[in-house]
């Protein structure tokens, strides 16, 4: 299928390894033109070279925390008309509700709230303008399953999904669409060191925990960061255009609940 996004030009954050770089690469095969970002420098370069093999793209990189007003300026410098926003970050490590202080709050809100939040504020004017936009937000399936570990991150994610769930509703009638996913146990990164926490909490082996984690999927395996980008690339799509407002669960059909 052709999604109809040849040309366009987006903005994917945290995107030089695991589920952002799965996005780019997903876009860049559709032709879209893209700045990745991440805060790793050489992991961003390699990142970024393996796109421009993709071929037929532009690639742009920017270095550095989308967290701070420096590097979402120095984004958006880059791509001062972005057709498509696909907003990502590091989430908080699990933890203890009663050891959260007041700069790990701020840590998870700067991260997973605010910084998403200013970026569409940046682009949803023009979109709107142009008659075509499309913004994805990278959230969690704890948003809708919340673990008390995952507070930080949930409470944070859970923010946004609230926000874009009103916004969506007025830039519709402007072919501008925003959308959730939310990713559960996916092969990255990511997951290994989620494993690595529990191993060292339960006083475990790693393959235990793995093995544990993979029992608990409905599809007996982990998700490819191939298919999660993909699913991304499609909700960018022109024949997206009546899809927004969504909260897509990529769990390979674990969750329990009816919507």
């Amino acid at each position: 299928m052709d999604l109809g996004i040849k040309g366009r030009k987006a903005i994917v954050c945290a995107s030089s390894k695991g589920l952002g770089l799965a996005c780019a690469r997903s876009l860049v095969r559709e032709g879209v033109d893209v700045v990745v970002n991440a805060r790793g420098e050489e992991a961003l370069l390699t990142a970024a070279e393996e796109l421009r093999s993709i071929g037929g793209t532009e690639v742009k990189s920017v270095v550095g925390d989308v967290s701070t007003l420096e590097v979402r300026e120095r984004l958006l410098e880059a791509c001062p008309e972005p057709d498509i926003l696909v907003n990502n970050n590091g989430g908080p490590p699990p933890g203890r509700f009663a050891d959260w202080d007041e700069t790990a709050w701020d840590g998870a809100l700067q991260a997973n709230l605010l910084a998403p939040v200013f970026l569409i504020q940046a682009v949803l004017p023009g979109m709107q303008q142009r008659g075509f936009g499309r913004v994805i937000n990278i959230t969690s399936a704890m948003v809708k399953s919340p673990h008390g570990a995952m507070g930080l991150s949930t409470s944070a994610r859970s923010g946004l999904t609230a926000l874009c769930k009103g916004l969506s509703r007025d830039v519709a009638k402007d072919n501008v669409t925003i959308n959730n996913l939310l990713p559960e146990r996916f092969d990255t990164d990511r997951q290994k060191q989620m494993v690595q926490l529990a191993s060292a909490f339960r006083n475990t082996s790693v393959e235990e925990e793995r093995s544990a984690m993979i029992e608990s999927i409905a599809a007996k395996r982990l998700g490819r960061p191939d298919e999660f980008g993909d699913a991304c690339a499609f909700l960018c799509s022109a024949q997206a255009g009546f899809i927004s407002g969504q909260n897509l669960q990529l769990d390979g059909g674990s969750y329990a609940g009816l919507i």
